[in-house]
């Protein structure tokens, strides 16, 4: 499996349930609101705006803390390091460069990888042209000179597109439910 994928996918789900929770719990509103809202009369409520900004409020920061506990506690950072320059080392050494070694840049921990060693132009070259293959890398450099983007920024990112996305269902489900709403049988 794609040693990315594999490191974002929960991300992404986690933020995708959270998001379905904190959408169903903020954009729910009660039947009897409804159907005075169908019947022509003005909405009452603070109370529905009040309750939705708490509803996201509290599902966004459950998202950044599953993101901070996915990379801090649960470890899942040190897997992904540990995967990526497992699989650069095999890479070298199937290349027969014994003596270049690859690491990802750290401080903070991004996708970069730096290779260091001896090796020509040529070499160094297509090196890093066939380090950047590996999945997981974004890119790979023989500088340590700046790191690019660092890994906790794209695992928010994609914790929040879920979380997103599930307050996008959590609409269209509730959407639904006012629409049946008005079909009194």
């Amino acid at each position: 499996m794609n040693a990315l994928l594999s490191f974002f996918w929960p991300l992404a789900a986690t933020g995708l349930v959270i998001g379905i929770i904190a959408g169903a719990a903020g954009f729910r509103m009660p039947i009897a609101q409804i159907k005075q809202h169908l019947e022509g009369e003005p909405l009452t409520g603070p109370d529905l705006k009040k309750k939705r900004r708490i509803a996201l409020a509290a599902g966004t920061a459950a998202t950044l803390l599953a993101t901070a506990l996915w990379m801090g506690p649960m470890n899942a950072a040190a897997l992904f390091t540990e995967r990526v320059e497992r699989d650069a080392r095999i890479t070298l050494n199937n290349y027969e460069m014994y003596q270049v070694t690859a690491h990802l840049h750290h401080r903070p921990l991004s996708r970069r990888l730096i290779l260091s060693g001896p090796g020509d132009d040529f070499q160094r070259g297509e090196l890093a042209r066939i380090m950047e293959i590996i999945p997981g890398v974004r890119e790979a450099r023989w500088s340590n000179k700046s790191g690019g983007l660092p890994l906790i920024i794209e695992s928010l990112a994609v914790a929040i597109l879920g979380f997103l996305l599930g307050l996008l269902v959590a609409y269209l489900v509730e959407l639904r439910r006012r629409y049946n709403a008005q079909w009194n049988w």
